[in-house]
């Protein structure tokens, strides 16, 4: 899989013309911004599943052609180019997404043109704390947990040093609102290139993480009239005190095999939804290209706002990239990420994308409750990104993740017959359907008992849907290693099978 949204007819030939084609494609629209570090042509061939020298053949042409740059010791960025809007960039750190160095020359204050963010423990889809302490278990599957021991200390200590050597002294005062520049130039150019997002420095607000960035974004709207928020049904039940706690009504619209029942939205007269489209929590259902399309033109036709939850959007494993809602429509949708599944939930990390008029919203409600996010974190995280090795970390941690999957996947069908594993394309959870019958909670007391930490699906739906749902569980695999996995499985098939003799 690759993040570059390279689409490839292999059956068509001409594969590195192909790729040219799509990073051209990519320039001229502005998603691929000056400066950008492409992926070396061993990661990139590894990705799109082609030959090394079919990648090479097609960074030398675009070379050739001056779209891209190839400097010994830096790899291959993109050149500066005339951008889509026709006027010409100067240097290599033009653009939106410049680079790390051009982002950090200015000051404290950086530009002001963006939104204030915001930041809180993120729960349930979000992989926030736990309900209550108690001893660690053997089996830990509770979802949304990444592998904290996966975090690459040495190579955050090595941008930790290089933003250090360069911050200017002004940085270290009081922060923009919205966030060091550094930073949301460095996620202006990624979520681009990785998510197809239309973003800019202007239209993005550093959060301490995805919850305070969604508390923010609704008490921004219910100040501005919004008095319902629509939410998926099923969803993680711990947010919903905090989304309450913001000033708004809450409904619950129905999740299928598609995604968002866009027509039962509708009727509920909200003009706000909250919705998890590339990985539903907890389901796993991807939203459908027409249920897409139907809500956008929902947004548009009620005057209305998305927000988008982008949860588990970086790890992908058996269908091609899907791009962001917000890239579709970035006037009527809100994209929140972090990078507390990528990284770790400590750093306290995450961005909000919104319309300008919200940006500054938001930017506003961050400088009256907390003036912003930490600046050394901030500068951290861009070089990160701008050198590459935050590229470099995902890719290792998906391939990593989709063993795990794999191997908890095959231990629950051969431990769990009459189970139905859902949602395994993406992510770091899976849905499984219990059996017909099951006792949902029992299940969850005996692997409890066994040493197995897992989580039911039950309080996640509507009381008005709970009653007619099937038993499930919500199971995280990020944290253990294959074998431990298929251990995990073995002892709560037995939790089921004693279920059953019971």
């Amino acid at each position: 899989m690759t993040d570059l949204h390279l689409p490839l007819d292999r059956a068509a030939g001409r594969l590195s013309a192909q790729i040219a084609a799509g990073f051209r494609a990519a320039v001229r629209s502005g998603r691929l911004t000056a400066g950008t570090r492409l992926p070396s042509s061993r990661d990139l061939a590894r990705d799109l599943g082609v030959s090394r020298g079919v990648v090479v053949t097609a960074y030398e042409q675009l070379i050739a052609e001056g779209f891209l740059l190839a400097r010994r010791g830096d790899g291959t960025r993109v050149a500066p180019l005339a951008r889509s809007d026709g006027t010409a960039r100067s240097d290599g750190t033009g653009g939106t997404g410049g680079t790390g160095g051009a982002a950090r020359s200015g000051g404290a204050g950086g530009t002001r043109d963006a939104a204030g963010s915001g930041g809180a423990a993120r729960r349930g889809a979000t992989g926030g704390p736990d309900d209550a302490p108690g001893p660690v278990p053997a089996y830990d599957l509770w979802p949304g947990h990444p592998d904290l021991s996966a975090f690459p200390r040495e190579r955050w200590l090595a941008a930790a040093r290089a933003a250090l050597r360069v911050l200017p002294r002004e940085e270290l005062g009081y922060p923009d609102p919205a966030g060091a520049l550094a930073l949301r130039a460095e996620l202006a150019g990624y979520l681009g290139r990785v998510r197809a997002a239309h973003a800019d420095p202007g239209r993005l607000v550093i959060m301490n993480g995805v919850a305070q960035g969604l508390s923010g974004v609704v008490r921004v709207l219910a100040a501005a009239g919004h008095r319902t928020l629509a939410v998926e049904d099923p969803t993680s039940d711990r947010q919903l005190p905090m989304l309450a706690a913001a000033g708004v009504r809450l409904v619950r619209v129905p999740v299928d095999g598609q995604g968002l029942d866009v027509a039962a939205l509708e009727r509920t007269g909200a003009r706000a939804v909250l919705v998890t489209p590339a990985h539903q929590y907890p389901t796993g259902v991807v939203l459908s290209p027409a249920r897409r399309a139907a809500l956008i033109a929902w947004a548009r036709d009620v005057n209305g706002i998305v927000i988008e939850d982008d949860y588990d959007a970086e790890f992908r494993y058996d269908r091609e990239p899907v791009g962001c809602l917000q890239g579709v429509d970035p006037d009527r949708v809100v994209l929140l990420g972090s990078v507390s599944k990528s990284l770790a939930p400590a750093l306290r990390l995450g961005w909000v994308v919104a319309p300008p008029a919200l940006a500054e919203g938001l930017r506003v409600h961050r400088s009256h409750h907390d003036l912003g996010t930490a600046v050394l974190e901030q500068h951290t995280l861009a070089t990160l990104i701008e050198s590459g090795a935050y590229d470099r970390h995902l890719r290792t941690m998906r391939r990593r993740y989709r063993a795990r999957r794999d191997a908890l996947a095959a231990a629950l069908v051969e431990h769990l017959p009459g189970a139905t594993v859902h949602g395994v394309s993406a992510g770091i959870h899976l849905y499984v359907d219990l059996p017909p019958g099951t006792d949902e909670a029992a299940v969850v007391a005996r692997a409890a008992d066994a040493g197995v930490r897992v989580t039911g699906a039950r309080p996640m739906w509507s009381p008005a849907r709970a009653a007619a749902a099937r038993p499930a569980l919500v199971l995280g695999y990020a944290g253990l290693s294959e074998s431990r996995l298929a251990r995990a499985a073995e002892l709560l098939g037995r939790a089921v099978t004693q279920g059953a003799r019971g």
